[in-house]
């Protein structure tokens, strides 16, 4: 896979028992398109892939596939050279949904199949859907071969214990806010012991980190902005970034983040952040 200068890292869980002998590789550094309206998803999408992003997340909630598939399209890049990602969407847990639901994004994108498929949000018993009953569908799904690797997203440690304990089949990937105020350090820890590629959303923090003290003092030594400090700190955590805008410089400074590195000083500096605070919904609030 071609692009960015972004490392690959490998799924090992969740994925494709009919797929190739070598395991899906990830893009640790991709482009996110929530609130991204279908109108603009195009030529935002398309503005990334030209730049050397071959990573793109989407989803069925955000309502901008098919501008993504667009996208996609008139990029002519070889499907090899791509990594997509999209949700299963609140509404389509049953079974029969959430089959239709793959159908109708695959359609969307123009796709043959996806690099990803999470679970977008867990859904209570409340709701009538029980989380072990849709990550069988997700498993069902994947055996289909119509994705290659299947994951979740705002899972925590209680929700990946029973879907795990229940089927056996762990994610390749849990999609969760982090960022320096919000470092999820108990959650990661469980994701390495179960070899869980841990995917953060929001990871400028929805902007307040960059405004940050520490963050800025660091983007002024070394010459960088502050969203290149913040996202060059997941990348050197290890974590898969995927930071979103709608405006093409943007997009670009996000993307040149290999030409620095952060000393384990001011790694540790913005570790020390942490301060819990969420940006986003917590996991235990959205149910539907």
């Amino acid at each position: 896979m071609t692009g960015l200068p972004a490392d690959l890292i490998p799924l090992t869980h969740g994925i494709s028992p009919a797929g190739p002998s070598t395991p899906p590789m990830i893009p640790q550094l991709g482009l996110g398109t929530y609130k991204v309206v279908d109108d603009d998803a195009e030529h935002v999408v398309l503005a990334a892939l030209e730049l050397g992003y071959r990573h793109i997340d989407t989803a069925q909630m955000y309502g901008n596939e098919a501008g993504v598939g667009r996208a996609l399209a008139a990029s002519r890049l070889q499907r090899e050279e791509l990594f997509v990602t999209s949700k299963l969407d609140n509404p389509n847990h049953r079974r029969d949904d959430a089959l239709r639901s793959l159908d109708a994004t695959l359609d969307a994108l123009g796709l043959d199949f996806l690099d990803l498929f999470l679970v977008h949000w867990p859904l209570a018993m409340s709701a009538g859907i029980d989380l072990v009953d849709t990550w069988r569908t997700m498993i069902k799904i994947l055996d289909s071969g119509r994705v290659r690797a299947i994951g979740v997203s705002n899972y925590t440690a209680e929700h990946l214990h029973r879907i795990t304990e229940a089927t056996g089949v762990v994610p390749a990937v849990n999609q969760v806010e982090l960022h320096p105020w919000l470092t999820q350090e108990s959650l990661r820890s469980i994701h390495e012991r179960l070899g869980i590629v841990t995917q953060s959303w929001s990871p400028l923090g929805r902007g307040q980190v960059l405004q940050d003290p520490v963050v800025v003092q660091i983007a002024q030594d070394l010459k960088v902005s502050p969203a290149q400090v913040v996202i060059r700190w997941h990348l050197q955590k290890g974590f898969v970034v995927i930071p979103k805008s709608v405006h093409s410089d943007r997009i670009r400074t996000n993307g040149d983040v290999f030409g620095f590195t952060l000393s384990q000083e001011q790694v540790a500096a913005i570790d020390a952040l942490d301060r819990g605070q969420r940006t986003g919904s917590h996991p235990d609030r959205v149910q539907v």
